[in-house]
């Protein structure tokens, strides 16, 4: 029977060396966040039905109600279910090692010269991807418990550090010379990138990122069909497990092995992938469509706006109503709904200015850094 080890273990060596001997033994990992409430972990572990649970002080504990997973399966990584339960993206060994060779591939990682950092949680896979890549390649590494901006900074000039994984949030707290390369993911990229950055799209069902500033990486594929990003290559999940799925697996490829990504996008006169986020987001006002991505990069580029997200409000007249959420630079100088209208109008259509905007301290975001767009849909105006 191949073991599905839930490991509940905080980010660092431990982490990195109960993998390696989970999958010495044939066995796959099914990593947790530690930081999860009793709750919501025992919602996950019902979910995804690991056969061991490893805790943070090391105990090893089977699982009454556990399912094995099948001969070559790697990692189950949990994300959101349709249901509102987690489901468990299955990743092969194969898969895996597509997704590291390629990225390091496109990176040009020298194994003498390089060194990986991992400060993401390792629970999702911007973070475990890290991993993956040094382990595949022979590359060193390093996995912080956390992000940390002096840390990270000094990973980088006293123990070697060449390359990482950032949020933009994060990116925004260091030096980025201080590093080879950096890859940045997980939300939309600032609207100017050191020279040295490239910008990811992927998802936890491709393994980390399947392009690199638009471009497919190793054999991946990338077409938009009715306005949606699929997405084809060996760096693709082999099923999904638990959140209303078989426990066994089920492939939600097509029989050509194109995945649908439910992310609009299109592709630009050169060929490469443009994302406009995912097609839940799309903001229909007034008849027009409304990509709050491309709002958020204008506004993101005036003076007064330290942070921004856009949402569509529920409105009588227009539908919905493209909604600007502003953290300002200085909250005593706050911008103008006026001046926001305007900024946006010089670069997008009209129908594409905010016609309501709200100022706000904070933007709710993921442990990875990333706006909880869903959460301030929800959340009622002030």
């Amino acid at each position: 029977m191949r073991e599905l080890i839930a490991l509940a273990v905080p980010p660092g060596p431990t982490f990195v060396e109960l993998m390696q001997r989970s999958w010495e033994d044939g066995d796959a990992i099914l990593p947790i966040d530690p930081r999860l409430p009793a709750p919501a972990r025992e919602r996950l572990l019902g979910s995804l039905r690991p056969t061991v649970l490893i805790d943070d002080t090391g105990e090893r504990t089977a699982r009454p109600d556990g399912v094995p997973v099948q001969d070559g399966d790697a990692i189950v990584i949990a994300t959101s279910g349709s249901t509102g339960d987690p489901k468990g993206v299955i990743h092969t060994h194969d898969s895996a090692r597509a997704s590291a060779r390629a990225t390091s591939a496109a990176l040009e990682v020298d194994p003498e010269a390089d060194g990986w950092l991992c400060c993401l949680p390792v629970s999702h896979v911007a973070g475990l991807s890290v991993i993956l890549r040094a382990l595949t390649n022979g590359v060193r590494l390093e996995v912080l418990p956390a992000f940390d901006a002096d840390v990270v900074q000094a990973a980088a000039r006293e123990r070697g550090a060449t390359l990482t994984t950032l949020v933009p949030t994060a990116l925004a707290r260091i030096d980025p010379a201080l590093f080879r390369r950096i890859v940045v993911g997980g939300a939309a990229p600032p609207s100017h990138l050191p020279p040295n950055a490239v910008v990811s799209y992927g998802m936890t069902e491709t393994g980390s990122a399947i392009t690199y500033d638009g471009r497919p990486l190793g054999d991946a594929e990338c077409r938009v069909v009715d306005g949606e990003i699929q997405v084809r290559g060996a760096v693709l999940l082999r099923g999904y497990r638990g959140g209303g799925y078989d426990l066994e697996g089920e492939d939600p490829k097509d029989p050509d092995g194109w995945f649908a990504t439910d992310d609009g996008g299109e592709l630009d006169a050169d060929g490469r992938l443009v994302v406009h986020g995912r097609r839940g987001d799309l903001i229909v006002t007034g008849g027009e469509k409304v990509w709050p991505i491309e709002v958020e990069r204008v506004l993101d580029r005036h003076p007064a706006v330290a942070e921004v997200s856009v949402v569509g409000r529920r409105d009588d007249d227009w539908g919905h109503a493209v909604t600007a959420v502003v953290v300002p630079t200085d909250p005593a100088a706050p911008p103008t709904l006026e001046e926001l209208r305007a900024h946006v109008k010089a670069d997008l259509p009209s129908y594409a200015a905010p016609r309501q905007l709200e100022l706000t301290s904070a933007l709710p975001r993921t442990l990875l850094g990333k706006v909880e767009r869903r959460a301030l849909s929800s959340t009622p105006p002030p």
